[in-house]
Order: structure tokens, then C-alpha cells, then sequence
């Protein structure tokens, strides 16, 4: 019997809790469900979850919660933030909320780590009431909520219950050299968050590789690299749903910054250079049936010099995501 890709190499996913049209996030979050137990029948690694505020098409604010929500509805797949935005916490209680789940999921546990904030600017200084220069102070956040979690505080007599001697694994997350740098010089795995800000893909995960510095946590280097994902029974319906995600994406895109467009509108825009602007995001995107899609997979794994493949599957609705998972799982 032919091997899948599956078994080649190791596919996770990602999972945006979105929230669809006519839908509740409570909705939202029961398709979540769905989703991680059908990604752990067919053999996925594990899912991750991205922090987003003030965003009404996403109900993944809390993902320490949704994570220990699903972790109850699900046997062996790995469950993991993908990621946290570091800044907009504190990394005693990021210690404390990851070392719960870590002792509720023994082993199923990751913590992806981001600097960005995760929403705009309103929402950052007024709601989450968090200075925009925070990020700056990112890298020693990261050992800080490291030296938590393996139960040696930076600050004495300050232990994280329950968080200390778990170790659960950290990745630093990003899209620039600035992420790649770190992760090598503090010897972490590296996520680039290639299925939405593809430009500096390959200086990235080569800059990563070239620096990477072994630590106790990570011998080698290690590169997760997201890609999405629109396959189908036929490369005509691939397309149509293409079409239909780029369609979605400008009006989503557009209608954060307050605009309310037409469907006519959205005819001309989705062609235009705006519309390509926002289109050109999801440049790394994988289409048709199970054998293109692998191929292409292929080629963006050696492009990407990725250890393991995190799938964004962009479907226009939840039955095509499921038999896009289907797909792609068996081919």
C-alpha cells in the first residue's frame, strides 16, 4: 500500500473558531469541536488555536479556554495556542493557565508564543489597557514564563501552581526575521506564519536554521511552516471555492476598517489592486484535488525547509473544510 503524505510528513492545523454567518460564537465553538475530533481520526498532529480581540468573525480570544473545552471532547490530539500574544499578558499567568492544562492533558499541551497584538489599536491600549511598547520587552516575557514553567522562577519565592516543573514545550511564533532570530538563539521551534504573511517565508526559516543554537529543550532546529489548503473532489470545485474564500477574505478585510460593500462593489474590488493586496495574503495556498495539493505541499515543504506542515484548509463552508481534511488525509 502507497504511503500518504500524512505518513511522510507531519500535518497539523489550524483553527480559527471562525464564526460564520448567522452563526453564535457558541455555534462557532461547536464546530470546533467537530473539527478536532475528525482532524484526530484522521491522523492529524495537533491543532492550534490564535488569540484575536474585537475580530466579530473569530471566536478564539481565549485560547486556553477553548483549549480546555476541547481537550474534554477529544482522546490524543495535541491542543496548543498558536498562538498566545505574549505582550497582552502576563507570563505568570500564562504559566498558570498552560500548567493547568498541562496537568489536565499530560503530554498533549503546546504554547505557541507571539509578540503582536492581535487586534487593534483601541482594543490594545483601552480594553486589554496594554501599552503598545510591551512587545518590546518579548524576549525576556519568553524566558520568564520558560523559567515558570520549569519550576525556576526569575523572581524568588514566586511559584507557578500549576505550571512549575511542567515544561510545557514553547514555540516562538512569527513572521520576520525578528521571531526567527529568537527562536534560534534561545534553541525553540519555529512557526512562520506563512498562510496569511508570506513575504519573508525563506530569509526567515534559513536565517533560523543557520543561527540555531541547541538548548536543553531543542537539539536540533525545528520548522513549522502554515500553508493553506483548498482541496476537493475536482480541481473545478477547488477553484470555485478559491474564488469564494477570496471573496470572503476583502469583505472581512474591508469590513474591519468599517466599510459595507455591495456584492457588485465586491465584483470590482476582489479584481483590483486593493483586492489583490488582500488576495495576495493567502500566496501559499495549495489547490485542487489530493495528488496537486500534495505536490504541491512538496514543493512548499523543501521551500520552506519545514519539519512539519501547519494546514489553514479554506473552504467556503464547514462541510468543505471536513472533506478537505478527508482529502488531504488520504492522499
Amino acid at each position: 500500500m502507497a504511503s500518504t503524505f500524512m505518513s511522510r510528513t507531519p500535518l497539523s492545523m489550524l483553527d480559527f473558531c471562525l464564526v460564520r454567518k448567522g452563526e453564535s460564537p457558541g455555534q462557532s465553538m461547536e464546530r470546533s469541536v467537530e473539527l478536532a475530533q475528525h482532524a484526530e481520526r484522521l491522523g492529524y498532529d495537533r491543532i492550534w488555536y490564535s488569540e484575536h480581540h474585537n475580530m466579530s468573525t473569530i471566536a478564539s480570544s481565549s485560547p486556553a479556554v477553548l483549549i480546555a473545552h476541547i481537550g474534554a471532547k477529544t482522546e490524543k490530539i495535541k491542543l496548543g495556542a498558536g498562538g498566545v500574544m505574549l505582550p497582552n499578558h502576563s507570563p505568570y499567568v500564562i504559566a498558570e493557565q498552560f500548567g493547568t492544562l498541562e496537568e489536565l492533558y499530560p503530554g498533549r499541551i503546546d504554547l505557541g508564543l507571539g509578540r503582536a497584538p492581535g487586534t487593534d489599536q483601541q482594543t490594545l491600549g483601552r480594553a486589554l489597557r496594554r501599552d503598545p511598547r510591551s512587545a518590546e520587552s518579548f524576549p525576556n516575557d519568553v524566558l520568564e514564563l520558560q523559567a515558570y514553567l520549569a519550576g525556576d522562577p526569575i523572581i524568588p519565592g514566586v511559584k507557578a501552581v500549576p505550571g512549575a516543573g511542567t515544561n510545557v514545550p514553547l514555540y516562538i511564533l512569527g513572521s520576520s526575521l525578528f521571531g526567527a532570530s529568537l527562536a534560534a538563539k534561545l534553541g525553540l521551534p519555529y512557526s512562520f506564519a506563512s498562510h496569511f504573511a508570506p513575504t519573508h517565508l525563506k530569509e526567515a526559516t534559513a536565517y533560523y536554521r543557520a543561527n540555531f543554537q541547541p538548548s536543553q529543550y531543542c537539539e536540533e532546529p525545528y520548522v513549522i511552516a502554515a500553508v493553506n489548503v483548498t482541496a476537493s473532489d475536482s480541481a473545478e470545485d477547488a477553484q470555485r471555492q478559491t474564488e469564494l474564500v477570496h471573496r470572503q477574505r476583502v469583505r472581512a478585510f474591508l469590513g474591519q476598517r468599517g466599510r459595507q460593500i455591495s456584492d457588485e462593489q465586491l465584483d470590482t474590488i476582489v479584481n483590483a489592486p486593493q483586492g489583490r493586496q488582500i488576495t495576495d495574503m493567502l500566496r501559499y495556498t495549495a489547490q485542487g484535488e489530493g495528488p496537486e495539493v500534495v505536490a504541491y505541499l512538496e514543493q512548499f515543504k523543501e521551500l520552506a525547509q519545514a519539519d512539519e506542515l501547519m494546514i489553514s484548509f479554506q473552504a467556503p463552508t464547514h462541510e468543505e473544510v471536513l472533506r478537505s481534511m478527508e482529502i488531504l488525509a488520504n492522499a
